[in-house]
């Protein structure tokens, strides 16, 4: 089970288009995918976790084993709607982390020259988010020249690359699903947990 974010507003969105793409292919070797429209979105904290809007990526997050994250690189960087995406989710629930130990895959599309600047940002966040980043990524050059009309992704190495990021994530993601909470368990937390309930047992005395 997968879940896709793209970057981009636009009605010819080539983060949608390469979103697209990459679902069909996950579909392809038997993944389940959603994904979704950040059209609507409110900017973070400007409305309650009860907006429909926000609601559903926090469902979809709960959800899904992975997710791919897609955006454009604009002025150096990835653009604020999906900052606004990621910055919705939040890092725990309780004592639930809702993102912790899920596997994570990185693509990025680019009006000019290839850059690496969005995708790398994007992995900062995958860190912050407790995900499993895979290795390999996408970034696409030049997108507007990489799609057909019909919004259909051209034969080509940045294809190529794309089959491979969409094989690793699905790689990873049975890889690590049942061992993820083992991976991600810490020491520091263990501690902080077994003091909290020598405090509470003293307290009960």
């Amino acid at each position: 089970m997968h879940w896709r974010w793209y970057g981009s507003l636009r009605e010819r969105s080539y983060s949608k288009l390469l979103t697209q793409e990459a679902a069909r292919l996950l579909q392809g070797m038997g993944a389940e995918v959603r994904i979704y429209n950040p059209e609507g979105l409110p900017q973070p904290d400007a409305a309650p976790v009860e907006h429909p809007k926000v609601k559903e990526p926090r469902d979809m997050v709960r959800w899904c084993e992975g997710m791919v994250w897609t955006s454009p690189e604009r002025h150096g960087a990835m653009t604020g709607i999906m900052k606004s995406q990621i910055d919705w989710i939040p890092l725990s629930e309780g004592a639930v982390r809702p993102t912790q130990g899920k596997t994570l895959a990185v693509m990025q599309v680019s009006g000019g020259s290839q850059s690496f600047n969005a995708v790398n940002q994007l992995r900062i966040l995958g860190r912050w988010m407790r995900l499993l980043t895979i290795p390999n990524q996408s970034s696409v050059a030049k997108a507007y020249e990489e799609f057909e009309e019909d919004g259909r992704m051209k034969p080509s190495s940045y294809y190529d690359r794309v089959v491979d990021v969409m094989e690793e994530l699905m790689k990873f993601t049975l890889l690590t699903r049942d061992v993820a909470p083992y991976l991600v368990d810490r020491y520091s937390e263990r501690k902080e947990e077994r003091a909290k309930m020598h405090s509470s047992t003293l307290a009960k005395m």
